[in-house]
């Protein structure tokens, strides 16, 4: 008998939830599963082999004309339902799949006068989300997920729990910034107050550390370091909660803000963690250093931003540059 789409949903997510993988990765592998069993309508997904999933990766490829980085994502995320939910690793077929090649991009980077630009134009709070990032080269979704318990003002550390990768990592706290976050703090802590004289004060937690200890989800500590404006009712317990900022908002913003700074480059959230990373590099930072600060698992992917120093540092010369004046320039 085989296993119906919602059964294999439900598998896939309590094999998710069971190796502690993010909630991001959750959602972003339950859309490609949809998407694949839908397109594959009408036949058990079990005997679904690679045939069928080249012939779905290239639909993405000419039809949706998706990039080959979002066409391994969606094949990583087939791959691991046959793998872990269907109990298929190791066959043979699957493991012939070819990934696509990604094409090698270099990072857009602003200079200091650039981020000064675009800072200058954001609202309050999407200046000190901004700021956090250029300062520590913390990902949008890490910035957002911090908890009050994250961020020692005192120490000067933030502590980044599972970044991309469901890895912790810590990062230094630009003193710049330790007088707005206490602001913030205090902010957080007035709206906690209000919310649990009105019976809320709730936050998600853990799953492990929910069922062991079930209290904790209205203590200050845990509280998200950038609440959203909303309380919701979590169907499963009742409780009245509050979820950290969505990170649409932020971006929706950081874009406004590089337009109305006309910049000449598409300045995005990581925009700013490719900035940190850059400058690092400018003041001799060393690579190791700053692979452990962004939370890089292979240093490969922290050195494409020497190709990007190695620019910006010039020291080179053009040939058009050692010829004399051409007869008519400048006219």
């Amino acid at each position: 008998m085989f296993a119906t789409r919602g059964e294999i949903e439900r598998r896939l997510v309590e094999v998710i939830r069971r190796r502690g993988m993010s909630r991001q990765t959750e959602r972003i592998y339950l859309q490609w599963i949809q998407r694949y069993l839908t397109f594959h309508e009408g036949q058990p997904a079990e005997t679904l082999g690679a045939a069928h999933i080249e012939k779905y990766l290239t639909m993405l490829a000419v039809e949706s004309g998706v990039a080959p980085a979002t066409q391994n994502q969606a094949l990583s995320a087939v791959l691991f339902m046959h793998r872990n939910v269907f109990g298929q690793e190791g066959r043979p077929d699957l493991e012939r799949v070819v990934r696509a090649k990604a094409r090698k991009r270099l990072p857009v980077v602003l200079t200091p006068e650039e981020v000064r630009r675009l800072m200058v134009r954001l609202p309050p709070k999407a200046k000190l989300i901004a700021r956090l990032m250029y300062g520590t080269g913390m990902r949008l979704n890490e910035a957002l997920r911090l908890r009050i318990k994250d961020v020692d003002l005192e120490q000067g550390i933030i502590m980044v729990r599972q970044g991309k990768g469901g890895g912790d990592r810590s990062t230094f706290l630009p003193r710049r910034l330790v007088a707005t976050l206490k602001k913030q703090r205090h902010r957080v802590w007035e709206i906690h107050e209000a919310d649990l004289e009105s019976d809320a004060g709730w936050v998600e937690l853990p799953h492990a550390l929910a069922r062991k200890a079930p209290r904790l989800g209205q203590s200050f500590s845990w509280q998200w370091l950038f609440p959203a404006t909303r309380i919701y009712v979590d169907q499963a317990t009742g409780h009245r909660r509050r979820h950290h900022l969505h990170p649409s908002g932020i971006q929706r913003q950081i874009a406004q803000a590089a337009r109305e700074a006309g910049l000449a480059k598409k300045a995005t959230a990581h925009t700013l963690r490719h900035s940190f990373a850059t400058q690092l590099m400018l003041h001799d930072t060393d690579l190791r250093s700053i692979q452990k600060l962004l939370g890089h698992r292979d240093i490969r992917t922290t050195q494409v931003y020497t190709h990007v120093v190695i620019d910006l540092k010039g020291g080179l010369t053009s040939p058009l540059d050692r010829l004399e004046d051409e007869p008519g320039e400048g006219d």
